[in-house]
Protein backbone atom coordinates (compact mmCIF):
# COMPACT_ATOMS: atom_id res chain seq x y z
CA UNK A 1 0.00 0.00 0.00
CA UNK A 2 1.41 2.86 -1.43
CA UNK A 3 -0.41 6.27 0.33
CA UNK A 4 0.10 9.97 -0.19
CA UNK A 5 -1.17 10.61 3.47
CA UNK A 6 1.42 8.12 4.93
CA UNK A 7 4.68 10.47 3.71
CA UNK A 8 2.78 13.77 4.49
CA UNK A 9 2.21 13.21 7.80
CA UNK A 10 5.57 12.04 9.09
CA UNK A 11 8.23 13.63 11.07
CA UNK A 12 11.04 14.05 9.52
CA UNK A 13 11.75 14.42 5.50
CA UNK A 14 9.17 13.04 3.14
CA UNK A 15 9.10 9.77 2.25
CA UNK A 16 9.70 8.85 -1.21
CA UNK A 17 7.65 6.18 -2.77
CA UNK A 18 10.69 3.78 -3.04
CA UNK A 19 11.04 4.10 0.89
CA UNK A 20 7.53 3.12 1.50
CA UNK A 21 8.09 0.12 -1.12
CA UNK A 22 11.28 -0.71 1.29
CA UNK A 23 9.39 0.23 4.51
CA UNK A 24 6.37 -2.56 3.12
CA UNK A 25 8.89 -5.22 2.67
CA UNK A 26 10.92 -4.68 5.87
CA UNK A 27 7.73 -4.85 7.35
CA UNK A 28 7.18 -8.05 6.47
CA UNK A 29 10.63 -9.84 6.53
CA UNK A 30 10.75 -7.98 10.27
CA UNK A 31 7.54 -8.86 11.86
CA UNK A 32 6.36 -7.72 15.56
CA UNK A 33 8.77 -11.09 16.94
CA UNK A 34 11.83 -10.01 15.53
CA UNK A 35 14.47 -8.75 17.78
CA UNK A 36 15.46 -5.29 17.32
CA UNK A 37 12.83 -4.84 14.71
CA UNK A 38 12.91 -1.00 14.36
CA UNK A 39 16.06 -0.74 14.21
CA UNK A 40 16.07 -3.64 11.30
CA UNK A 41 13.25 -1.41 9.15
CA UNK A 42 14.77 1.87 9.80
CA UNK A 43 18.26 0.53 8.66
CA UNK A 44 16.25 -1.16 5.34
CA UNK A 45 14.27 2.00 4.67
CA UNK A 46 17.34 4.51 5.23
CA UNK A 47 15.43 6.53 8.26
CA UNK A 48 15.83 6.71 12.19
CA UNK A 49 13.58 3.95 14.29
CA UNK A 50 11.51 6.66 15.42
CA UNK A 51 10.33 7.27 11.72
CA UNK A 52 9.30 3.94 11.22
CA UNK A 53 7.63 3.88 14.17
CA UNK A 54 5.27 6.87 13.47
CA UNK A 55 5.06 5.91 9.97
CA UNK A 56 3.98 2.60 11.14
CA UNK A 57 1.30 4.26 13.65
CA UNK A 58 0.40 6.03 10.66
CA UNK A 59 -0.39 3.03 8.78
CA UNK A 60 -2.15 1.29 11.62
CA UNK A 61 -4.62 4.97 11.69
CA UNK A 62 -5.02 4.50 7.69
CA UNK A 63 -6.25 0.82 7.88
CA UNK A 64 -8.26 1.45 10.97
CA UNK A 65 -9.96 4.14 8.74
CA UNK A 66 -10.60 2.14 5.94
CA UNK A 67 -11.82 -1.18 7.49
CA UNK A 68 -14.62 0.92 9.94
CA UNK A 69 -16.03 2.65 6.78
CA UNK A 70 -16.69 3.36 3.16
CA UNK A 71 -14.05 2.89 1.39
CA UNK A 72 -12.76 6.54 0.11
CA UNK A 73 -13.11 7.77 -3.62
CA UNK A 74 -9.94 8.45 -3.59
CA UNK A 75 -11.01 9.58 -7.57
CA UNK A 76 -12.29 13.30 -6.09
CA UNK A 77 -8.97 13.43 -4.37
CA UNK A 78 -7.17 12.99 -7.98
CA UNK A 79 -9.63 15.96 -9.32
CA UNK A 80 -8.80 18.76 -6.39
CA UNK A 81 -5.25 18.76 -7.50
Amino acid sequence: MESSSLSSRSSGSPWTPKQNKLFEKALAMYDKDTPDRWQNVAKAVGKTTEEVKKQYQILEEDVRRIESGPIPDYRDRRNNK
